[in-house]
């Protein structure tokens, strides 16, 4: 019995914490109800992105918690598009969520990144995404450090680009 309750608080704890949380969100649009600036096709994309990227961004996918190069980069500097290089997040901040994802408090400016709703794997989630082009960066939950919004915009590696400083 307490085998099956260790492993059952386990499974709540890592799921509970990870950038696959389920949070629900209202009055958040589609991304097939936006216009995106930039727009390619899946091959022009291949093109440009390594395949781990291309796994993320436009197939939506995600990388595995804590291998990925940005989890533990502390260097100062700013972090990139992996499609455009147009400036998302600063590790200003970032912080430790645990999460085992880059964590940031907020994007570098208003207006580069987009949330929408996520409802694939029977959860409901708010996830980011680039702006410019529509391509999946991670999602946003809202149990980060309070004294700077409380949000945790929790991103995939593959996704960015970090520009040391």
């Amino acid at each position: 019995m307490k085998v099956i309750l260790s492993v059952a608080m386990l499974v709540f704890l890592i799921t509970s914490s990870s950038c696959g949380q389920n949070k629900a969100k209202t009055k958040q649009e589609n991304t097939k109800a936006l216009s995106f600036p930039i727009q390619k096709s899946e091959a022009e994309w291949r093109k440009i992105l390594s395949p781990i990227s291309f796994e993320i961004m436009v197939k939506r996918g995600t990388e595995p918690p804590f291998k990925n190069p940005y989890n533990n980069n502390h260097q100062k500097g700013i972090y990139v598009s992996a499609a455009t290089g147009e400036p998302l997040f600063s590790s200003e901040d970032k912080y430790e969520s645990g999460s085992g994802w880059p964590s940031f408090t907020k994007a570098i400016k208003a207006g580069v990144i987009t949330v929408v709703t996520d409802d694939s794997h029977g959860m409901i989630r708010d996830e980011v995404i680039e702006t410019k082009t529509g391509l999946h960066l991670g999602h946003v939950f809202d149990d980060g450090p309070k004294d700077k919004g409380g949000k945790r915009y929790c991103m995939n590696s593959a996704a960015l680009k970090f520009i040391k400083k």
